[in-house]
């Protein structure tokens, strides 16, 4: 063989416990916040099964994913007829509004062409009432568990805003939360509800994935955005959408109705922390000419009273924060607020933008000596928060071997958290939620200064 054909190969790195999920899990949890809508993974059954026991471990609800069932065989000749013979399926035991497609790793590998295989099943059925059908592109060897949520928000927005609106039902206001607990939702729809806005939320999981007990089993859980709504954001007044690396990044759902229905877009970090709950409130009282009612002005005097009562606990502690980008970005700026040093940021996601995006809410960070890093794993972070002396972790349940290896305790927040209940109940947003996370992040440093102790205190 010529020695010109012979190419040195770069070294490989394997991922040791990946700090990022699947993309199609992303997709499933938009398509899941919407109302009479039914996820459908394009590939094999493995994928649809790893998510549907993941997002049931984290939210303790039934949680149905439908697969095409890719075989040896549909592996070879194409899935055409599983998405075909799955889709029929679907309409028959489900009787859904709405089918959201995502494609797995294997239907991108082998190159389905999933737009052709739609176009031609909807010819053959020209006389039967169809469901809407939106398909998104979510091969997790391209992204994070967060691109294939963006990315089948955008697809939603685009697939439903050209469709015929409800002149009668338009709103106000289309909000898109990121992907945030039933109990952010909740609190978010609280706000707006004080302030009288009329608005569409998408996705809105809040009860499909955080309900009531059933008396007796349903097919599709009630709740969820209708997709009457949906289809009239392209009349709204303004967009809202929260993610700073969003904003910096990645096309979006409220990017593409200003390009497209020249509807305002409000890109704001998730509001976590005085600062960015300052900035959320700011842009409703602008967009509605009305002050923010007093019980949110009293929440945020008593967050910034604790502020100080916990002042003696935190400052100077040292933070390990892993995660999303955009959550890893709203728990800095917190983090900051109340005197923790987070001494390493870090993300599987790969936008590029992270170091940017905290420089601008800590412009002292290197004097600091705090480190940003993207695209990890938690081997890398495990390397890395060794020589940094960390206090406390903060981040999901998947980082918690880590933390107690290195004898440090965590405090969960986000996706998934599979060792604790409440995971769907954990508020992060507004001042309420910034409450909560840090009378948890000071409880959990108490505990663990009693628990060191050799005689304990019963008094602080």
């Amino acid at each position: 063989m010529s020695n010109s054909v012979l190419k040195k190969k770069e070294n490989y790195t394997p991922t040791t416990n990946a700090c990022k999920l699947c993309t199609p899990l992303g997709a499933s949890l938009v398509f899941k916040g919407i109302s009479n809508a039914v996820p459908l993974l394009h590939g094999s059954q493995g994928c649809s099964t790893y998510i549907r026991r993941y997002v049931i471990s984290h939210f303790k609800e039934p949680v149905d994913i439908a697969s095409t069932n890719f075989s040896e065989e549909t592996a070879i000749f194409g899935g055409g007829v599983n998405l075909n013979l799955a889709l029929d399926n679907l309409r028959k035991q489900y009787n859904p509004e709405m089918i959201g497609i995502a494609t797995t790793c294997l239907s991108e590998t082998i190159g389905d062409d999933v737009a052709m295989f739609l176009k031609s099943y909807r010819e053959q059925r020209i006389d039967q009432r169809l469901p809407e059908i939106i398909h998104v592109s979510t091969p997790s060897y391209r992204g994070t568990h967060m691109d294939g949520f963006h990315g089948a928000v955008q697809a939603v927005v685009e697939g439903l805003s050209n469709k015929d609106f409800d002149a009668r039902s338009g709103h106000q206001l289309n909000i898109f939360p990121s992907m945030v607990s039933p109990a952010d939702i909740r609190h978010l729809k609280d706000i707006l509800k004080a302030f009288g806005i009329s608005y569409a939320m998408l996705p809105d999981y809040s009860d499909r994935l955080d309900g009531a007990l059933w008396s007796e089993y349903q097919t599709i859980q009630k709740g969820g955005t209708d997709i009457s709504e949906i289809k009239n954001m392209k009349k709204a007044r303004a967009s809202v959408e929260f993610g700073k690396i969003l904003e910096g990044g990645r096309s979006s759902g409220g990017k593409y109705l200003k390009d497209t229905f020249g509807v305002p877009c409000y890109s704001l970090g998730l509001p976590i922390g005085v600062r960015e709950t300052d900035a959320f409130f700011k842009v409703l009282e602008n967009l509605t000419g009305i002050s923010t009612p007093d019980r949110f002005v009293s929440q945020r005097e008593r967050l910034i009273d604790s502020f100080v009562d916990g002042h003696k606990y935190v400052s100077g502690i040292r933070a390990v924060v892993y995660g999303e980008e955009d959550l890893v970005v709203g728990m800095v700026s917190l983090l900051r607020e109340i005197g923790i040093i987070p001494v390493l940021c870090a993300s599987g996601g790969k936008s590029g933008l992270m170091e940017k995006t905290i420089e601008t809410i800590v412009p002292e960070y290197q004097p600091l000596g705090i480190s940003i890093r993207e695209n990890v794993d938690f081997m890398d972070i495990e390397k890395q928060a060794a020589d940094f002396s960390p206090d406390i972790f903060i981040g999901n349940s998947k980082g918690y071997t880590l933390s107690r290896r290195i004898g440090k305790p965590l405090v969960r927040i986000g996706f998934p958290v599979h060792d604790r209940i409440g995971g769907s109940r954990i508020r992060h947003l507004g001042y309420e939620g910034a409450q909560e996370l840090f009378d948890r992040i000071v409880n959990t440093l108490i505990e663990k200064g009693q628990e060191k102790s050799e005689i304990g205190y019963t008094y602080i």
